[in-house]
């Protein structure tokens, strides 16, 4: 499978003026292919193909006086740049046909030098090399200071140059890692554990461990504001203003690190103790629209799961997401009875079949491994729920969306 590694750049004022006209060069050059297929949609004329776009919006340009600054920087990363307006079309497309998966995407938009994030990639063919002084050089750009925080498993295939909307500068490498090597590198084990995700505790597992939540935004809330506040008051298109934006930048880029920091480190961990991992597919859209969507984007489920997903996958580890609408809170998992729905205040209950008191995380999250057919019986033998038919009533969609089904 293809990973990235990223690694933080350090240009020198020179390096970064030319990563400015590259990064500039690359959004013309955008900007350019998005208006020639929306001038043929328009004329109502079939869309011209990338061999001609790259013809006539890099190879003819050059020559002309208004477009001869092109001739500045690598070809390749006005290559790459016509190839990333074609996948956006193509993406656009398959959305419209229903054949991409999410939500729906909207045409491509012409790209502005004030977006805070800028980027261009380099492939083989631009012929950029890591030095022997351990410096990234890119051509017409120069030799570039490197920060490399670990080895690059094999040689990258590709580099994308990132601007963020801190001012910082990294280098994202696309690496081919080797599944073989991968899996080798993980303990053998045969432990499994089921995964209750939540905002009391961040996660509580199903042998009763419970990682409590880091709350990064809401440690960060104070200052933060300070410098929101701070923003708000500059005047607009000021020096002055343009110093407060990077502020506010650089204090919300040490949230997203320090909170991706903790999910890497904690699914690493799951990952590597753990051959089977269950969790909840969780609705974190639809809860991103409650009164409790500050501390679900604080706690970030979503992008905690894709890191146990991609983690699995590498690692040769199982990874099963169970339906969200599975009552794991209102079941028992002794005796499998259900207690009916409670609400969030309510933190430990008393099963009134059985009468085992559970902590409702626990409970969940020793549900969610059951339901997951992770769980194994006393003889060993694994637990999973078999299929039960519909009832008479519950069969075929009575004009419900595909999503409100039962299965």
């Amino acid at each position: 499978m293809q990973l990235r590694y990223s690694f933080r750049l350090y240009p020198d004022t020179g390096q970064q003026e030319a990563l400015a006209r590259a990064f500039g060069c690359a959004r013309v050059v955008f900007n350019d292919a998005v208006r020639a297929r929306e001038e043929a949609r328009s004329a109502k004329q079939p869309f011209p193909r990338a061999a001609e776009l790259s013809r006539r919006l890099i190879t003819e340009a050059k020559q002309t006086a208004e477009r001869s600054w092109l001739g500045e920087v690598s070809a390749v990363v006005l290559q790459q740049s016509l190839r990333d307006a074609e996948t956006a079309y193509r993406n656009f497309f398959a959305s419209l046909k229903g054949d991409r998966k999410g939500p729906k995407i909207g045409r491509p938009r012409f790209k502005s030098r004030k977006d805070a994030r800028q980027s261009i990639r380099f492939t083989a063919n631009a012929r950029w090399s890591i030095t022997g002084k351990a410096r990234l050089n890119l051509p017409k750009i120069g030799a570039v200071k490197v920060t490399w925080s670990r080895t690059l498993p094999t040689t990258p295939s590709s580099v994308t140059v990132i601007k963020d909307a801190a001012g910082r500068y990294f280098a994202s490498f696309v690496i081919d890692t080797d599944p073989a090597a991968d899996a080798a590198r993980m303990p053998d084990t045969d432990r499994t554990i089921g995964i209750d995700l939540g905002l009391t505790h961040f996660a509580v597992l199903s042998d009763g461990t419970k990682i409590d939540s880091p709350r990064f935004l809401r440690r960060a809330e104070k200052k933060l504001k300070k410098t929101q506040r701070e923003l708000s008051r500059k005047q607009k298109g000021s020096k002055n203003r343009a110093k407060a934006r990077l502020k506010v930048a650089r204090a919300h880029a040490t949230v997203a690190d320090a909170r991706r920091e903790f999910h890497h480190q904690l699914s690493t961990r799951l990952i590597s103790e753990n051959q089977g991992i269950a969790v909840e597919d969780l609705p974190v859209a639809e809860l991103a629209r409650t009164r409790l969507a500050k501390s679900v984007h604080d706690a970030g489920w979503a992008s905690f799961i894709s890191m146990l997903e991609y983690k699995a996958q590498r690692y040769g580890r199982t990874l099963v997401k169970i339906d969200r609408f599975t009552p794991t809170s209102q079941t028992c998992s002794t005796c499998g009875a259900k207690g009916g729905p409670k609400p969030l205040s309510v933190r430990t209950w008393t099963c009134p079949a059985c009468g085992t008191v559970h902590d409702r995380d626990h409970n969940a999250a020793l549900n969610v491994k059951t339901a997951a057919g992770l769980a194994v019986s006393a003889c060993r033998a694994p637990v999973r729920p078999g299929e039960i038919p519909a009832r008479r009533e519950e069969t075929g969609s009575h004009g419900l969306p595909a999503q409100a089904r039962a299965t």
